[in-house]
């Protein structure tokens, strides 16, 4: 108690070292619980100070027991204490529930019921505005899920969505200051978050979700120097923009100083631009000083005349278009490049450039929240609000509206402009029947303007100003985002109903950046350019930008990676290796395209050294045609013992990017036939990926399960090339901790449950006879089952599903598994029965019915009931296969078809007398509806499944001859091959030893 009295946050190091353990800091903590009463506040507030700053600080995980004695102290301190003690356990209280959402079940009637305590300190009348955050932010800490772990119910989650729009909906009063009004909103905007990401929630009401658009445009812009938007209540449905205000006096006062601010600070700031990016919050912004310089001189490219290096469409570069919506000089650069607008950029620095660090957060939170916002409406309903986010042409006379382009344009923070971008990417995925009905490669010449037309001059004026954030961009992050948004805009719009040119534009302007100094930048500019050949209806502008020269729009580029011209004479190709004796004078033979001919080289060179600056660093062209994937395997056995030891010492990093960065290093590494082969080195492996497996690191989770997955795809690759020898080798001890870790994992969030059901697929494979009746192995194969079972009928993304079905499919390869007679079987039947029928995804679809069909005895099937269980799904999945809401989704059902088609001959191959009659039965019911597929698949010729199996006529053929024959079932043969129902007719041939007659398909 005396320690207690002298308590400060700065003495916690004492308290806490790093070998202390999470339950001897409870036990600490609950222990100070226990000596001071409720009646002695002084104390009570440094112990709520002591259990914020340990639990928040240093991460402590308290467990359930000492959970519910504290939580149950600081709800009596709430109702007991006087309110000036409020705040601070409100923050104890937000530390403790974090994370523990699912073990605070009983307390919720306490916290958010009808008169909560949370509800009643975030009111809106709550004139306290740092205990109204604090109540806020411990609501949202409730509302964070928990992979695997119930979530709060609907009627919680409602009240908490309603708390956090109204703080939202708030504005901010004289007497709150900035930073504390700042930081309520970032917690109003995590809550919703949460509610989105981890309950699922859908927004179905246009209410809702119009009252939660218009709140999150508004905080985009929330403290955006030189701009002030008014944005209602609520957004509508509606083709063009119609709701954001500006405030021309806070506009107009603004400006000048900028201006006069623009000139002056230049040469100080731009030496920050060489410092690390994306650091610490608050402090990523002070790199974009070096913009300005950059901008002006990048600016006198964007003219129209110039085919190789401009992206523009107008003569003008009209920046101010989207950032301040009039029309300055042609070079004024945007008002995001002056230095003066940079945060930490004032001399003085101090409270203004904090200020500016929470608002840049709060924008940042803003978006975040946006995309959790797309991925939770349905398409159709979000183009609703297109115009509200997307940019539009301006028109005669009028500004331009705001729009997630003006945040890219115009925001000082790289971080804030990467998250729009990062928006307006997601935005525009999956857009493509949206943006179908644009068109304006006819002048319209109307009264009115059509929607066709408007939606068009959205995609021109969207690649105006992607082409402007291209240019002015500095920060390589920032400008992966640009080329990433731009290639999924070029992968959506309908140029063939456009006028020819903007993707002229984008392909000239994207080239230089093919030799960027950045590697990320360099992968999607490439991304792009694929895109770009990739567009539909193959148009004429595109063949002729593949005709440009292999030197067009690649030299002039400050940042191209020296040597890189070397590509062009590395690569021999047929044409040039002689020149035809009978040419013409003058006539070279073709050159081949300079993109195909960079492509391949960046395939065989070995990697350069971006940072030479001479060719010395190139190695003799006897070499360059090496394989990258060679160059470990060409190391001596020393240095391969260097790289493995490095990894594997890295893999215990205490910083999380670093064991994210080895974890997903190794999963590469166990891949090359090298090392695989090595048993030792699979054993070191795998124990190193399962300690980063139980990281509290989400993202080193994520990585350690891509890895999982990579390492149980080695099992099974040395299974069936080196035999029985390695399966010995292997521990059986480390094989059931990968199936026990593989399960657990299977629970978590989805980038980690992905890769941990395709690990389990790979395990369940690769067990032997002897795993199977060990005792110590029967319960974790249970177990490990039932989470793929689950995983396969759950509502996690379709990566997830698909590969739960992979993962059964792998599971019905290993002969060592009871599969007809055990209890799972029947589950994992059904499920795979459920999706195949209804599942949304078509690929999905296919899986199962590509799971289904792997049996290869018809024991394996278990009971007729069963058999003909599977066969009739199979049937109905077939007749289904062209239902879908998503016209995406319609490429894959020819694919489907095929494999169902395939799935049910299988079976039909498979089947047993006792089989017939049911078979027959649904052949009666619905064999007219699936008769043209069959025949369809029957008479195609042969294809490669997406299994990578290639079946041909001949072969669907022989296999049809393994079907039950009459001496098998003489009643079954002669309804399946001479069908006597009404109206039943015989197939084409009029044979009864063809496929269609033999299958009975001419029902």
């Amino acid at each position: 108690r005396c320690f207690l009295h002298i308590f400060k946050p700065e003495v916690a190091p004492q308290i806490y070292s790093k070998g202390d353990s999470s339950a001897d800091v409870c036990a600490v903590l609950v222990q100070a619980c226990q000596l001071v009463p409720l009646d002695q506040e002084h104390l009570v507030s440094k112990v709520c100070q002591l259990i914020h700053h340990l639990l928040n600080r240093y991460q402590v995980m308290v467990d359930e027991q000492n959970l519910n004695f504290l939580l149950s102290y600081c709800i009596s301190a709430l109702r007991q204490c006087s309110s000036w003690t409020h705040v601070e356990i409100l923050q104890a209280l937000a530390a403790l529930v974090y994370n523990n959402g699912p073990k605070c079940q009983k307390y919720l009637p306490d916290l958010l019921g009808t008169a909560g305590l949370l509800l009643q300190f975030s009111d809106p009348a709550q004139p306290d505005v740092e205990l109204r955050r604090a109540a806020v932010r411990s609501m949202a800490n409730l509302c964070l899920s928990v992979p695997g772990q119930p979530y709060l119910d609907e009627s919680y989650r409602s009240v908490c969505f309603q708390t956090f729009l109204s703080v939202l909906q708030s504005s901010k009063t004289t007497d709150v200051d900035d930073i504390t009004f700042c930081m309520l909103l970032q917690s109003a905007l995590k809550g919703v978050q949460s509610l989105l990401n981890g309950g699922k929630m859908k927004l179905m009401q246009i209410d809702q979700i119009g009252a939660l658009l218009a709140v999150l445009k508004k905080c985009m812009f929330h403290g955006l120097p030189g701009l002030s938007i008014e944005v209602p209540t609520a957004l509508y449905p509606a083709p063009l923009p119609q709701y954001d205000k500006r405030s021309p006096v806070k506009q107009e006062q603004s400006e000048p100083a900028t201006s006069k601010q623009t000139g002056s600070r230049r040469k100080k700031c731009k030496g920050k631009q060489k410092k690390g990016e994306f650091g610490e919050e608050g402090r990523e912004d002070s790199r974009d000083a070096g913009d300005e310089s950059v901008l002006g001189a990048d600016m006198q490219k964007l003219h129209l005349g110039d085919v190789q290096g401009s992206p523009c469409p107008d003569p003008r570069p009209r920046v101010s278009d989207v950032c301040a919506g009039r029309d300055p000089p042609s070079c004024q650069p945007c008002k995001r490049f002056s230095s003066s607008e940079s945060e930490y950029s004032d001399t003085e620095g101090g409270i203004q450039g904090k200020v500016r660090s929470y608002q840049a957060n709060v924008r940042q939170g803003a978006l975040a929240c946006f995309l959790s916002t797309i991925k939770s409406i349905e398409k159709r309903v979000l183009y609703g609000y297109w115009s509200a986010f997307v940019p539009d042409a301006p028109g005669i006379g009028s500004p331009q509206s705001v729009s997630l382009m003006t945040i890219a344009l115009k925001d000082p923070s790289p971080k804030t402009r990467a998250c729009a971008l990062q928006a307006l990417s997601a935005f525009l995925e999956g857009s493509k029947q949206f943006l179908s009905v644009a068109e304006d490669a006819n002048d319209h010449k109307r009264a009115f303007t059509p929607f066709s037309v408007t939606i068009a001059s959205s995609i021109r004026e969207l690649h105006r100003c992607l082409l402007l954030a291209l240019v002015a961009e500095s920060s390589s992050q920032t400008l992966t985002q640009i080329v990433k948004c731009l290639a999924n805009l070029v992968s959506n719009a309908p140029y063939s109903r456009l006028k020819p040119g903007l993707l002229t534009r984008v392909w000239n302007q994207i080239k230089p950046y093919i030799s960027h100094k950045d590697v990320n930048v360099r992968v999607s500019s490439l991304t792009l350019l694929g895109a770009i050949i990739s567009v539909q209806a193959p148009l004429p502008e595109v063949q002729l930008l593949l005709q440009q020269p292999s030197s067009s729009g690649l030299s002039g580029s400050g940042s191209a990676t020296p040597g890189r011209e070397q590509w062009r004479k590395a690569v021999p190709w047929a044409g040039e290796r002689e020149s035809p004796q009978g040419s013409p004078a003058g006539c070279a033979p073709p050159e081949p395209c300079w993109l195909l001919r960079l492509c391949v080289s960046l395939i065989v060179l070995p990697r350069e050294d971006s940072c030479s600056d001479s060719d010395t660093a190139f190695p003799a062209l006897g070499s360059v045609y090496e394989p990258c994937p060679l160059r470990l395997e060409a190391l001596q056995g020393d240095q391969q013992i260097l790289c493995v030891t490095l990894l594997l010492g890295l893999n215990h990093s205490e910083n999380p990017l670093v064991k994210a960065a080895a974890a997903r290093a190794l999963g590469v590494y166990i891949l090359f036939p090298c090392l695989r082969q090595d048993v030792m080195f699979v054993a070191d492996t795998a124990n190193a990926i399962l300690n980063s497996l139980h990281d509290k690191s989400p993202n080193v989770r994520a990585k350690a399960a891509w890895s999982l997955g990579n390492l149980t795809d080695t099992l099974i690759i040395n299974m069936e090339t080196m035999g029985q020898s390695f399966q010995e080798e292997l521990s059986d001890l480390l094989l059931l901790k990968l199936l026990r870790s593989a399960t657990e994992a299977s629970k978590d969030r989805d980038k980690v449950k992905s890769n941990a059901v395709r690990a389990l697929g790979n395990v369940l494979h690769f067990l032997q006879p002897c795993h199977v009746a060990n005792p110590r192995f029967r319960e974790a194969i249970e177990e490990s089952l039932q989470a793929l079972i689950a995983t396969v009928g759950s509502e996690a993304t379709m990566k997830v599903r698909w590969n739960a079905c992979y993962a059964l499919g792998n599971v019905f390869k290993n002969p060592a598994l009871p599969l007809g007679e055990a209890p799972w079987a029947t589950q994992a039947f059904s499920a795979l029965s459920s999706v195949v029928k209804s599942c949304k995804n078509f690929k999905v679809r296919i899986k199962s019915a590509m799971a289904l069909s792997i049996p290869s005895r018809r024991e394996c099937y278990g009971s007729t009931e069963q058999f003909c269980q599977i066969w009739s799904a199979l049937v109905v999945a077939l007749q289904r296969s062209e239902d879908t809401e998503d016209f995406l989704e319609f490429k894959y059902s020819s694919s489907l078809r095929s494999q169902l088609c395939q799935a049910l001959l299988h079976l039909l191959q498979l089947a047993r007398s006792t089989d017939l009659p049911l078979i027959g039965s649904s052949l009666r019911e619905h064999g007219q509806a699936i008769r043209p597929y069959v025949l369809q698949y029957l008479s195609s010729p042969g294809q490669e499944s997406e299994a990578g199996a290639h079946t041909d006529l001949a072969e669907r053929e022989r296999g049809l001859q393994g079907s039950p024959g009459e001496q098998d079932c003489p009643s079954g043969h002669a309804f399946l091959c001479h069908p006597r129902e009404k109206g039943a007719h015989a197939s084409p041939g009029g044979s009864s030893g063809s496929p269609g007659a033999q299958t009975g398909i001419s029902v």
